[in-house]
């Protein structure tokens, strides 16, 4: 990560003929939020002086606590090279959120990862290294620019041009995210119609995060240049692949040694890695409900389609949730392979990270896995002692509500919050008739 001071990014605003800045931030959902202020306010921005209406953001505050504050981290400062403006150009910094007494504001999904990591450093982790696998679809926009469900090509795994229509837009996509210092490791067409996968280099959990936040926005503007709408809608068409977001992730220790190697095992994975995948594992079903947060998250989470639905963990076994690389020394892994990218980023790193913290404290023990689970039937994988993930938001949202351990990572406020607003999205979804219900039943009945 490249260090700022407010020295240099005055340099750099004067340099790159700076406008306007963003002040950036996620709500609750995950959505990217922002205030926009002219550069001649750059003082009180370096200052954290600049406020905004925290009650009406999802998630923040009530009515009577309305103020909230935007500390800028420095190092985030970027120039948004995709933003076109008639003269000059758009820089961005994301923000924590405080309060008017100058204390962390306790919903911010940012402030409960940093508490994680935190909580990590005093266990002596010096990092949470994590590498995320987002993939996309890309749909046609109509002659009034909204989103269709016309897909942009007919590709499939790792197709080229001309079968994959969309190589262009995946190769600007790559163009700008190096341009704002991305490094990215491979960019490819994924199994489904229309769907597209681009990794970039891991880093530690907070930059991932920011990242993966600016990832999105790059991705979707880039897209509509081409009169495409790029969604990261885990489920958007019935039939075919949905998308994920695996998450890769590794400890270091103090000194940066991956603590999850161990030349000396037989299959190079230390007791911390195992520990570490065995509180993953038994916090799943608990805190599913923010690794995939909406009701379409669970139409990927079926059997058929490469989604993992059982909660365990293999070497190889692209069944299990977890699945170990065959990376090991420094690149030695866990792959989370249920989190999708619907999942509000900062809250899905944190509470994974808190849920194999706890594996390692407990010192908790877990077998792989090394069979199709797909193959079995519910007899033989309860034989096995292996559970299903939610299958439904509502399972979700009942196993998060009885969950002491996602209450206490997330905090009560926005544990609170998440539930009422997530049952209130079950209950408008269990309500609504769908256009299957129309067809299977209006003519007969």
């Amino acid at each position: 990560m490249k260090k700022y001071t407010k020295e240099t990014i005055l340099e750099s605003i004067k340099k790159n003929d700076v406008r306007f800045i963003r002040l950036q931030f996620s709500d609750m959902l995950g959505v990217v939020k922002n205030v926009e202020v002219p550069v001649s306010k750059i003082d009180k921005v370096l200052d954290n002086q600049v406020m905004f209406d925290g009650s009406s953001i999802e998630g923040f505050v009530r009515i009577q606590e309305a103020d909230m504050f935007l500390y800028p981290d420095l190092n985030t400062w970027l120039i948004m090279s995709w933003e076109d403006i008639k003269e000059g150009s758009v820089a961005r910094l994301i923000c924590n959120v405080y309060k008017p007494n100058k204390e962390p504001f306790e919903g911010d999904p940012r402030h409960i990862l940093k508490t994680q990591l935190d909580k990590m450093k005093k266990l002596g982790f010096g990092a949470f290294n994590t590498g995320v696998e987002p993939e996309f679809f890309l749909f046609k926009l109509d002659q009034n620019k909204k989103p269709t469900l016309e897909l942009t090509d007919d590709g499939g795994y790792f197709d080229l041009s001309p079968i994959d229509a969309s190589e262009n837009v995946r190769r600007d996509i790559v163009l700008e995210l190096q341009k704002l210092g991305f490094i990215v490791e491979a960019a490819h067409h994924e199994v489904a119609y229309g769907q597209h996968e681009i990794n970039f280099q891991f880093d530690n959990a907070l930059e991932a995060c920011d990242n993966i936040q600016t990832f999105k926005m790059v991705v979707k503007n880039i897209a509509r240049r081409h009169n495409y709408h790029a969604t990261f809608m885990p489920k958007p068409i019935k039939g075919i692949n949905g998308s994920g977001m695996h998450t890769n992730c590794s400890l270091a220790d103090l000194e940066g040694k991956n603590v999850f190697y161990d030349a000396k095992s037989e299959d190079g994975l230390s007791k911390t890695a195992y520990e570490f995948i065995a509180g993953v594992l038994k916090y799943a079903n608990e805190y599913c409900l923010v690794t995939n947060p909406i009701v379409n998250s669970y139409k990927r989470l079926v059997p058929g389609y490469e989604a993992p639905c059982y909660v365990s963990w293999s070497k190889a076994n692209r069944s299990t949730m977890i699945r170990i690389p065959a990376s090991r020394g420094n690149g030695t892994r866990v792959e989370v392979r249920s989190v999708d990218p619907a999942a509000n980023p900062y809250l899905a790193l944190g509470i994974i990270l808190a849920a194999g913290l706890e594996g390692i404290k407990k010192e908790l023990v877990t077998k792989p896995v090394e069979i199709n689970l797909f193959a079995l039937n519910d007899k033989e994988r309860k034989e096995l002692n292996i559970h299903n993930l939610p299958e439904n938001l509502s399972e979700a949202v009942v196993a998060f509500e009885n969950s002491s351990f996602a209450k206490n990572v997330l905090g009560e406020h926005l544990f609170t919050k998440l539930i009422e607003a997530k049952k209130e999205e079950w209950n408008n979804y269990r309500t609504s008739v769908s256009e299957w219900e129309i067809q299977e039943y209006l003519s007969i009945i």
